[in-house]
């Protein structure tokens, strides 16, 4: 099942900006992400081999890198490991290094070394789909949630829709424009996310996804994860 959202982040983009280079957006809405989904562990189960259902005491975020190539920009998945209990300037840090040094992130290792290959085979691709969709090794490479960015390959609002991956939660950020809310009684300009939830219904009931939605926004709208201190 799919949820559509728009957030009021103006807080958010106030507080990214105020850093010198700006802290990332994508790493804010990653740190969001994941500590919902670390409160709400419903959200980011999956189902084993036998069928059964496993919770993560963890939650690692997959989310898109662009990077550079010889053939032009392609997007390379990257996990942020522990993503819940991290700060949002080290995961900034984390997503640079990636996209200035592909080599730093395990798939940008296996793309150079396996792709190849496996694109040459009728059948390898959706066949290793599905062993990482059932294995709980393979689940400890993949990330447990997955965080997809594609308002910034674009100017103003939407909305990003996405077949469900590997993972039983996905959020898709879209695009961010400034409109009209009621804020303290005053109808004031705020910077709105436009966000998609993307949760497994097979796996995941619909009480504790509207928790974890919930969460997820009061997070977002608050700055949780970057205001300082009181």
């Amino acid at each position: 099942m799919c949820g559509l959202m728009d957030v009021d982040v103006t807080t958010a983009k106030r507080l990214l900006a105020s850093h010198d280079p700006p802290w990332s957006l994508t790493a804010f809405v990653v740190a969001s992400v994941a500590r919902a989904a670390a409160a709400h562990p419903q959200v980011h189960t999956y189902r084993n081999w036998r069928g059964q259902l496993v919770t993560h005491h963890y939650v690692d975020a997959a989310t898109m890198v662009e990077i550079s190539t010889p053939h032009g920009p392609v997007v390379m998945p990257h996990v942020l490991r522990d993503a819940d209990i991290r700060a949002v300037p080290d995961l900034t840090a984390e997503l640079r290094q990636v996209k200035r040094d592909p080599t730093a992130s395990f798939s940008g290792r296996l793309l150079e070394r396996a792709t190849p290959a496996a694109t040459r085979i009728p059948g390898t691709l959706p066949a290793m789909n599905a062993v990482m969709a059932r294995s709980v090794a393979a689940r400890q490479r993949i990330g447990t949630v997955a965080v997809t960015a594609v308002g910034m390959f674009g100017a103003g609002g939407g909305f990003g829709i996405t077949p469900l991956s590997l993972m039983s939660l996905e959020v898709i950020a879209g695009g961010m424009s400034q409109r009209p809310r009621v804020v303290d009684g005053q109808v004031t300009v705020r910077d709105v996310l436009d966000l998609t939830l993307a949760i497994d219904h097979n796996v995941v009931d619909g009480a504790p996804a509207a928790r974890f939605g919930a969460e997820f926004r009061a997070l977002l709208e608050s700055a949780a994860v970057i205001s300082p201190p009181n």
